[in-house]
């Protein structure tokens, strides 16, 4: 049993040893230990400002670097797809900065942007796919090539999306067919529009550029948001946007923000099949990616396939190519006879018919 006189001698044996170390730590420790600490303060304060020195060096030769870039753009653009027209598709909410500093990118190559166009919600919403379903009836009609009789419902809508951004008319080179114009009023209005357009689409895009929405990046530590049934519909629906584009124009790419999970450029770089036909340019939030686009389409026009950027199985910049001049002259239907090929009768987007 512990009687007082342990208390009493725990206690006092506590005291004395608080008594110790205030004695030791007042006498002949204190300049010891003040010293270490101070020598400590002043190393770390030391290695922080030499951080910082090196942080505002690396930070002063990344600007200075894309500088260079922007300086340059112009000239490694210049003349890149002269005189080609192309039609830019954003596939969900792009950032504005990052669909400007591609148009004017475009500029630069020599290029016309002949269309703006943003899928909606509506393009993939697992709950309207009866609505899709009624629609794609009424665009098919006017496809020429008609799809294909094993094609999916987000392939037959991809490919309306495409006829309609490309559909010159051979007969008048600068007018959109009447089909296409059908199809991409279609596609615009009603109560669940599928797209947005900046603006009338009156020519047929020679090529197509598709923006990517831009993936968050996840914080360290944190679990990765788990794929939900839209997530899984719209990145279908997207891919067969991506195959639609470059299977029914002169070529396409597609330009997403950084890689990461849930990245699209990620998407098709896991797919073999994909990654053996589609372009891809990654980093568009950066000038590096902003320039790279025009080149990339350009390479795509003429055959090369590459995958661009600063990720794994990416290259930096694709090869210079030069591409051939654009024939527009007017084709006349034997069957219309030999007047004034541009006399035939057309109907520019927005106008129905």
């Amino acid at each position: 049993m512990i009687d007082f006189r342990y208390h009493l001698v725990s206690l006092i044996s506590v005291f004395l040893a608080l008594a110790v170390g205030i004695a030791l730590g007042a006498g002949p420790l204190k300049e010891t230990i003040g010293d270490t600490l101070t020598g400590q303060v002043d190393q770390l304060r030391t290695e922080k400002d030499e951080l910082r020195t090196q942080l505002d060096e690396t930070s002063g030769d990344l600007a200075d670097a894309r500088a260079f870039v922007d300086a340059s753009g112009s000239a490694l653009l210049d003349g890149a797809l002269e005189e080609r027209r192309v039609a830019v598709v954003a596939l969900g909410d792009v950032p504005e900065a990052e669909r400007t500093a591609v148009d004017d990118r475009l500029a630069q190559s020599g290029a016309e942007v002949t269309a703006h166009v943003a899928l909606t919600d509506a393009w993939f919403d697992p709950d309207l796919r009866s609505y899709r379903n009624a629609l794609v009836g009424l665009v098919l009609e006017n496809l020429d090539p008609a799809p294909a009789d094993d094609a999916t419902l987000d392939e037959q809508l991809a490919q309306a999306l495409v006829q309609g951004l490309t559909g010159a008319d051979p007969a008048s080179p600068d007018a959109l067919t009447a089909d296409a114009a059908n199809v991409l009023a279609i596609l615009s209005e009603g109560d669940n529009p599928m797209i947005t357009l900046a603006d009338p689409v009156t020519t047929g895009a020679d090529a197509v550029v598709v923006l990517a929405v831009p993936v968050e990046p996840a914080s360290a530590g944190t679990a990765a948001t788990p794929t939900t049934e839209a997530d899984a519909a719209s990145t279908d629906a997207h891919v067969a946007v991506l195959r639609a584009a470059q299977e029914q124009s002169e070529g396409s790419v597609l330009v997403d923000g950084p890689r990461g999970a849930g990245s699209l450029v990620d998407v098709v770089l896991a797919d073999e099949a994909l990654a053996s036909r589609l372009a891809t340019v990654s980093g568009a939030e950066l000038v590096t990616g902003q320039v790279t686009v025009p080149l990339a389409l350009a390479a795509r026009i003429s055959g090369t396939i590459g995958h661009y950027g600063f990720g794994d199985d990416e290259t930096p910049l694709p090869a210079a190519v030069t591409l051939p001049p654009v024939d527009r002259t007017p084709v006349v239907d034997p069957e219309q006879g030999t007047g004034d090929p541009t006399s035939a009768a057309t109907t520019p987007a927005g106008t129905g018919g």
